[in-house]
């Protein structure tokens, strides 16, 4: 079973940048599909962006507008998700998420393993 772990949350200012860590338990993290989720208060969990077990594919959540980068390092066991001219309605608990099909899907029901989050604060 493997364990994630997440960093790189914090207080940041707003058109400030972001970047996340995902940090996996195991040496085949190349094994999992992998995705990022976020909760922001008062609100559902939400599908940010999935990365399939090479890194080759990755897709987004339309709401994101674009704004999201996601992207692995399976020699690192590291996942990571990248944003720049961060905006207000950031600010969340970030997830990230493993499974071991091929394709991860943008719900929270297709992933079998979570981390415990990270919180991004965007203030002004």
């Amino acid at each position: 079973q493997v364990q994630l772990v997440e960093s790189g949350g914090g207080l940041v200012q707003v058109g400030g940048s972001l970047r996340l860590s995902c940090a996996a338990s195991e040496r085949t993290i190349g094994s999992y599909s992998m995705g990022w989720f976020r909760q922001a208060p008062g609100k559902e969990r939400e599908f940010v962006a999935g990365i399939t077990r090479s890194g080759r594919n990755t897709y987004y959540a339309d709401s994101m507008n674009g704004r999201f980068t996601i992207s692995r390092d399976n020699a690192k066991n590291t996942m990571f998700l990248q944003r720049n001219s961060l905006k207000a309605d950031a600010t969340a608990v970030y997830y990230c998420a493993a499974t071991s099909k091929y394709y991860g899907g943008n719900s929270v029901n297709d992933y079998d393993y979570w981390g415990q989050g990270t919180q991004v604060t965007v203030s002004s």
